[in-house]
Order: structure tokens, then sequence, then C-alpha cells
């Protein structure tokens, strides 16, 4: 039986409803089951907002909406993200609009720096994580048993070419300093696949291609009206077809190629069934590039700086890494070529959904109102 990526086009008056039905012809409630707890894993790739950079509003709250219908129960949904060197999930979840929607809708938002981790004994043959981590791979303790749902993106990524699916469990079951698997990014991506089966009982993926995210991913990124959504139980198919979708060809990207050559899932899109959308030929003509910080991280780790990667980026001298990433990022990149996309972004429907999310102030200033939620 061949794998089944769903493929929707939507648009902002509709996909709340569309998101609903995506998930239900993905027949998602055969793979994630009522009865057990589920785990509802964000992607924070900045702490600011910036468009496609992390989970949208829209699609955190069409995915939460349709699972409540449906008969989920709020004491079973785990809404969560982790922290980098370089991001704040707590600032991020508000930033990015996901908290007033979880209050909304009754859900409490867990940041995973504040629950237990755990060094977890995998069975499966890893690729490179127990080298990166001859300690012990550390885990959160609460997902272990738990099936999830990850809410990622259709958007590029310099070190990855691109980034969905598979690569958003990167950012939950590895601590804050996963950048140590920069440097084998594709070999770690197939252990992550690896990791998860052993894990989750269950294994969904629900993917906003709405707003994309084209060139020097996962950050400084051009936005790119998609105006598509999709959903797969098969996350590596999902991620194919993603890629597809952006222009690459996906069994020419290593780790879906290596995933799909160890049964992990579909990668040649050729062996998987689209429902929904015909999009033989669609191609927005993605092109990766690399930003400015992940340039010089490769030219640290494998780059003909690499003789100065120890000390530079594994010694206490290495803080000065992070601190020049949020400088370039934050302080240098966003207020003023971010700045400008975002203007841009916000005359598009796209964008001005994005800001009925933004809490407002009642007259008599004791309530916030969320316009998008009031509906």
């Amino acid at each position: 039986m061949p794998s089944k990526v769903v493929v929707l086009k939507t648009t902002p008056g509709t996909v709340i409803s569309d998101y609903a039905r995506l998930m239900r012809l993905a027949e998602y409630q055969k793979f994630i089951s009522k009865s057990q707890d589920t785990v509802i894993k964000l992607n924070l790739s900045w702490t600011l907002y910036y468009p496609a950079c992390s989970s949208q509003p829209w699609q955190l709250e069409g995915v939460v909406k349709a699972l409540l219908e449906d008969g989920f129960q709020r004491d079973k949904l785990f809404p969560l993200e982790n922290k980098t060197v370089v991001t704040d999930p707590i600032q991020g979840a508000k930033n990015n609009l996901w908290s007033p929607i979880l209050r909304h809708y009754g859900l409490s938002f867990t940041p995973l720096p504040e629950v237990e981790w755990v060094k977890y004994q995998f069975k499966s043959k890893l690729l490179k994580l127990n080298q990166i981590f001859p300690e012990g791979i550390e885990i959160p303790k609460m997902y272990i048993g738990k099936q999830i749902i990850h809410l990622p993106t259709v958007k590029t990524h310099g070190h990855a070419i691109t980034t969905g699916a598979i690569k958003n469990s990167f950012g939950g079951l590895l601590k804050e300093v996963r950048h140590y698997a920069h440097k084998y990014m594709h070999e770690v991506l197939v252990d992550l696949m690896l990791m998860q089966k052993e894990l989750h009982p269950g294994i969904f993926a629900v993917m906003d291609g709405a707003v994309c995210g084209d060139g020097a991913g996962p950050r400084t990124m051009r936005p790119f009206v998609g105006n598509y959504i999709l959903a797969s139980v098969d996350q590596v198919a999902i991620d194919a077809i993603a890629a597809k979708i952006m222009g690459f060809e996906p069994l020419q990207i290593p780790y879906l190629r290596m995933c799909q050559e160890m049964g992990l899932g579909t990668a040649d899109p050729k062996e998987i069934e689209i429902v929904g959308e015909d999009i033989s030929a669609v191609n927005f003509h993605f092109r990766v590039k690399k930003s400015f910080v992940i340039w010089g991280d490769q030219m640290l780790r494998k780059g003909p700086l690499d003789f100065l990667e120890k000390i530079a980026l594994h010694s206490p001298l290495a803080a000065w890494a992070p601190f020049a990433s949020n400088f370039y990022h934050d302080w240098l990149w966003y207020p003023t070529v971010g700045k400008r996309y975002i203007r841009q972004f916000k005359k598009t429907p796209w964008g001005q959904l994005f800001e009925t999310y933004r809490p407002q102030s009642t007259k008599t200033g004791t309530e916030q109102l969320v316009p998008a939620l009031s509906r």
C-alpha cells in the first residue's frame, strides 16, 4: 500500500476548516488515538515572529480545534516546544501568537527545558548520534510512550536543504546543545526517524505551506505565499512532497534518500499517493542559500576552519557563537531586511490574518480580545 500525503489548497477565510478536512482526509484517527496522550510538537525557529519561520497560529488553531471537535480530551493534549542556545520557547509562544490560542482552547504550553530529561538507550543502530553524544542521549521523559503530531512549515534550510516533519523532531528529542549535530545533519535526521519509531506509538504531521520560506532558511528567508497545507502519517513522504512542491528532487536530498533506503518511509514521489490537489505541475522554484551564521558554522565544522572547531564550538569559549548568532539575526538582519519583508507580508491576506490573532485590550483594559478567536 503506497504512502499517502493529503495536499489541499487553502485561503485565510477557510484555513481553520480546511485543516480539519485535511486531517480527516488523511484518516489521522487511524494513527492517533483519543485514548492516548498526544504531544503537539510545535516548531520554533526564532523567538521573534517571522513569516514561515515557525508554526503558524492558524495551523495550531486548525489542528487543536479539529482534535477537540473529534473528541480528544484536553488533559491528553500536550502542546510543547524546546529551547536552543538562541531561542526562548515561552517568549516565542507569545511572539508567534500560540499563547492566546492555547488559552482560548483551554490548553497549557509546556516548555521542554522545564520537564525531566532522561538518558535513553535506543535499540536501533544509530548512524551518528551515539558518537556525537557518547555519554548518552537525553530525551524528555514525557515523550516515552506518547503519540506525537508535528506542526512544521514548508521552508528551506541551510544545513538540511529542506526542513519539515523529520527535522521538527530535532527540536524535541535533543537538548539545547543539538547544534553539535549540525556537522552530520542528514545522518542525524535519519537517526531521529529511528528514535521516534521506538518512542511513539503513533506519529503524524500537519504542515503549513500557506506561507512558505525560500532561501537562507530556517530564519532569514523570503516569505512566499503558497496557499497549500499538507498532512501524512509518513514523515518521509510528507517531507518529500513538500520538497517537490518547493522545486527540489526529493531523492537528491540525502536524509530523504537514506530514510527510504532504510525503510523508514517513502521519498520517491512516484510511489506516493497524493490525495486532494493535483500538484504534478506545482514548482515554487525555491533555492537554498546559507545565512552568514550557517555559512560560518559550516566553515568551522567541515570547512577550511575545521581545525578550530573544538575550541570554537566545544569549549567554554563557545559562548561567542550564540552571541554572534543573536547579534546577526536579531540586531542586524531582522530590523533591516527582515522588517522590510514583514511589512510586505502584513499587506497580504495571510499577514492580515496573523494580526487578528494578536490580543487586544478592551475599553476597560481588564480583558484581552483575540479577534480571530471571537468568530
